[in-house]
């Protein structure tokens, strides 16, 4: 199987020229290039020479095992055979690879060109599926672009296939064939590009169909009153309200590698898992209340005659998974969910035990009450939480919006404790001296300081180092001397919360703990699975705080009944991240444009005039914002 070769932004028109080739004779000689070369494909034939690949090389030095199961090959091996007729005999060779350009399938032929198991150029130099798969673009290389003897008269082009949940490459689809004409694009570039776009729709639909399943699955075990039920498939939750009273961050880490590992791997029908605490006491019964559903997760319904095994075996533990910790208050059964006989996720019904066992470790954790349990949060919130014990100052750090506040209160619990604020006192003027040594001390915005606030807060600290203090600060602009100082002093008891960005799978538990609750007689607020996808890709600049506005406004807003659509979002998040980072002035201007765009219903014309610019300046900047 031929691998098509990735296509350096080279001009093929100088591909196909004997000039390009007797470059590529002088760079494997060592001779000195002639001028022209286009330094692409000469960087590539660099990184080859780098990697040890051998340019007369016959076949990979490596023979990298394919995966048992691809969900990129069974959805796309469908789409393939259909296309497979239009290759023409003996003319071109279609080429599937994994993310790590391991090749999944071929199909066709073209005399000369031999099977290749693996398409990285670390194994076989220049070609146009790793390109593809490094520029996420169609991609091209023609003959001597490529480094390969054995790939001189080959033209090649390739697509990345994209995940239709988060847009990642998953792989790559390749055309190869004998040398073309000069020019791009390559004549059968629509056909790989409209293979890659069948593939993606197949796996959009069956993507969506597991989806339904998993939901079905959830409403099936949510039968009745008062059950706390939770459905995972390592990707998305569904968790009712029961079930998040008794789901602990470590409980519910348990119960997604059950899930992750359920999906590899054929397990019982109907298993229990539970720590050792639990498996002596006695369980009471659990939850879940109508309408808990959509607003908890991402999911939907099995096909039709499907259905929930259920039945008496309970056993002690899943065999190879992880049981629940033995500081867990409850027990969870466990039900694999199928589809098409394989395990697309699990559904745990959760019971409380009535007497939990005291947890043995020393001294228990305080709990933080704030919502998130991906690992940047928890190792955050853990480490503070340890550094919180003893009465020594402390200081949260992170981007504005991340939860430094919030989380401070916490840490301090319902005490008397002073809190005072630099953006209001930035001399600390009124809170130092009404501050009682031994009485906590909350300072928020220590950005915001004076010279003589910053002083006299070291000062306090070289006379009391050991002083119940809380600090919070937002980095930002450079720290003056002073303030350095005070915050080289914290630095061995600092804490730097993570942004939203960087823990989006908490965005769903943090939906759930700053919707409003609604009026009497009023549904809660929910979201449609497109809306969710939306909130999660979107990085949220404002952190925490500006997803928590977002919320307010359409719970106090809108005025459409159901689930929250992704057309209702603002219209940054509607539609998704810049695919570059953007100035503070490109970020204005793009937000204005969108929004010119939405009032007039796409039209660009109009909104070019409604702003007062160019349709050419709109179109321009559009591009420009899309990298």
């Amino acid at each position: 199987m031929t691998t098509t070769e990735p296509s350096a932004t080279a001009d093929p028109a100088a591909t196909a020229r004997p000039s390009l080739r007797d470059a590529r004779q002088r760079f494997l000689s060592g001779d000195q290039l002639p001028g022209g070369v286009p330094e692409e494909v000469v960087a590539a034939w660099r990184r080859a020479r780098f990697f040890g690949v051998p340019h007369d090389l016959a076949e990979p030095a490596t023979d990298p095992v394919r995966p048992v199961e691809s969900a990129l090959l069974v959805a796309a091996r469908p789409v393939l055979d259909r296309i497979v007729p239009a290759l023409g005999a003996g003319r071109s060779l279609l080429v599937l690879t994994d993310e790590r350009l391991r090749v999944l399938w071929t199909a066709g032929n073209v005399p000369g060109l031999g099977p290749c198991p693996v398409l990285s150029e670390q194994e076989v130099g220049n070609n146009s599926a790793a390109l593809a798969l490094r520029a996420r673009r169609r991609s091209e290389v023609h003959g001597p672009e490529h480094f390969l003897d054995r790939w001189q008269d080959v033209s090649a082009v390739s697509v990345p296939v994209l995940a239709p949940d988060n847009g990642q490459v998953l792989g790559t689809l390749t055309v190869a064939s004998r040398p073309c004409a000069a020019r791009p694009p390559h004549p059968q570039a629509a056909l790989a590009e409209a293979a890659a776009a069948a593939v993606e729709t197949e796996l959009r639909a069956r993507a969506g169909r597991a989806e339904r399943v998993l939901l079905d699955a959830y409403l099936r075990a949510a039968r009745g009153r008062d059950r706390a039920v939770a459905a995972l498939d390592g990707r998305n939750r569904l968790i009712s309200d029961a079930a998040q009273e008794l789901l602990t961050p470590e409980v519910l880490g348990a119960l997604e590698r059950t899930a992750v590992r359920a999906r590899q791997a054929e397990v019982p029908v109907l298993r229990e898992v539970a720590g050792e605490a639990g498996r002596s006491a006695e369980a009471g019964r659990a939850v879940v209340p109508e309408g808990a559903v959509v607003s908890e997760g991402s999911a939907s319904v099995l096909p039709e005659g499907a259905v929930v095994p259920e039945g008496p075996e309970v056993m002690s533990d899943i065999g190879g998974f992880p049981a629940l910790p033995d500081s867990a208050g409850c027990t969870a059964r466990i039900t694999p969910v199928r589809l098409d006989g394989s395990v697309i996720g699990v559904v745990a019904v959760l019971e409380p035990l009535k007497a939990p066992a005291p947890s043995t470790s020393g001294s228990p954790s305080p709990p933080v009450a704030l919502a998130g349990s991906s690992v940047p949060w928890r190792h955050a919130v853990g480490r503070a939480v340890e550094l919180a014990r003893s009465r020594e100052p402390l200081l949260l750090t992170g981007e504005r919006g991340t939860g430094k506040s919030a989380l401070a209160r916490e840490l301090l619990g319902p005490g008397d404790a002073q809190v005072a604020d630099a953006a209001q006192d930035a001399g600390l003027d009124r809170a130092l001296p009404a501050w009682q040594a031994d009485r906590p001390f909350l300072l928020r915005h220590a950005e915001r300081l004076t010279q003589p606030g910053v002083a006299a807060l070291n000062s306090l600290l070289d006379t009391h180092p050991d002083a119940p203090l809380l600090i919070t600060h937002t980095p930002g602009a450079p720290a003056g001397p002073c303030l350095q100082r005070l915050l080289d002093k914290l630095s061995a008891r600092s804490v730097t919360l993570p942004p939203l960005r960087e823990r989006s799978e908490d965005i769903r538990e943090l939906l759930s703990a700053l919707v409003p609750r609604p009026a009497p007689g009023q549904p809660p607020l929910t979201w449609t699975l497109d809306a969710l996808r939306a909130l999660e890709r979107y990085p949220w600049p404002g952190n925490v705080t500006e997803l928590a506005h977002v919320v307010r406004a359409l719970a106090e807003h809108r005025r459409a009944s159901g689930p929250v659509r992704r057309a209702e979002l603002p219209d940054a998040v509607r539609d998704g991240p810049a695919a570059r980072p953007l100035s503070p002035m490109e970020h204005a201007e793009r937000a204005a444009i969108l929004e010119a765009l939405r009032r007039h219903g796409g039209n660009k014309a109009r909104a070019a005039a409604a702003l007062g610019i160019g349709r050419a300046t709109l179109y321009r900047k559009l591009r420009g914002y899309r990298g």
